[in-house]
């Protein structure tokens, strides 16, 4: 595709979540900075964001930052009834019969924790796309799992990773029990202007660029159109990049931002920005 044509080694604005092309705003940064506070800590943690906001990325370079020493299970998909998050859980923490009974599971894990400790070793679970616990029951197992610990410590950090409305969900009284165990919480904001550019000129240069392929006016566009959305950026600037090898260019234009196809289907609802829940807590 463009990257041959633009001298890249790979694709600049894949949406894979590779820790490569991780950018810390200061947004990422912060929020990177207090999960590994949490982790640490052993609590659990709160993630937030709009959708391509940039929360699995920063998961996986959580996962990166915190080593050998923890034992690190991902639910990437959680419809999951109580006894199947249970069973997930199990199996990412590498317990490797587990019992079908909840009360069973629970003990498999909880002894599986202790394998752990004695090992000098900890676990963290990450269940990502949190909003999409089914019920109230699933989060209560998940505060069942904060109860693991010695007298001095907690045996697993959890980190609980969604859209917007899980944070509304939790303000709700019933989920009073396991907010007040949270040791940090962050809402992901969309990236300004001047963030945006960092980001596009950070991806290309991960990506092999020599030269500056996007004009400021060009990224400008980009950033309107996406309403500083990490993943609508990705999105818009690779058919910029098309749209200019196209049109025999060797740097994206603003005319070529704009002529991007498809953005009339984002243009509507991303020129504002996704409206966030509430600012960095």
């Amino acid at each position: 595709m463009y990257e041959g044509y633009f001298g890249l080694r790979e694709r600049a604005f894949r949406k894979t979540p590779d820790p490569r092309y991780l950018f810390l705003s200061e947004a990422h940064e912060e929020a990177l900075e207090r999960l590994l506070f949490a982790v640490e800590e052993m609590e659990p943690a709160l993630l937030t964001g709009e959708v391509g906001s940039g929360k699995t990325l920063l998961t996986r370079a959580l996962v990166d930052r915190v080593g050998e020493r923890f034992e690190v299970g991902m639910i990437l998909n959680p419809r999951l009834t109580p006894r199947q998050l249970l069973r997930a859980t199990a199996v990412e923490l590498g317990v490797a019969e587990p019992r079908h009974q909840a009360s069973g599971l629970l003990d498999q894990i909880h002894e599986r924790l202790l394998d752990l400790d004695e090992q000098g070793r900890a676990a963290l679970l990450i269940v990502d796309e949190a909003h999409l616990l089914p019920g109230r029951d699933a989060f209560e197992e998940i505060r069942m799992l904060t109860n693991f610990q010695l007298d001095d410590r907690n045996l697993i950090a959890i980190v609980l990773a969604g859209q917007p409305e899980l944070r509304e969900r939790l303000r709700r009284p019933a989920y009073r029990a396991l907010t007040q165990r949270l040791g940090a919480s962050f809402h992901l904001s969309p990236l300004s202007l001047a963030e945006a550019e960092a980001y596009v000129a950070h991806r290309l240069r991960v990506a092999g660029a020599r030269n500056r392929l996007f004009t400021p006016q060009a990224v400008a566009v980009l950033h309107r159109l996406s309403g500083g959305v990490p993943r609508l950026l990705n999105h818009f600037a690779t058919q910029a990049l098309i749209e200019a090898m196209g049109r025999g260019d060797r740097m994206v234009d603003a005319e070529a931002a704009l002529a991007t196809g498809d953005g009339d289907l984002f243009e509507e609802g991303a020129a504002e920005g996704p409206q966030p829940v509430a600012a960095h807590q």
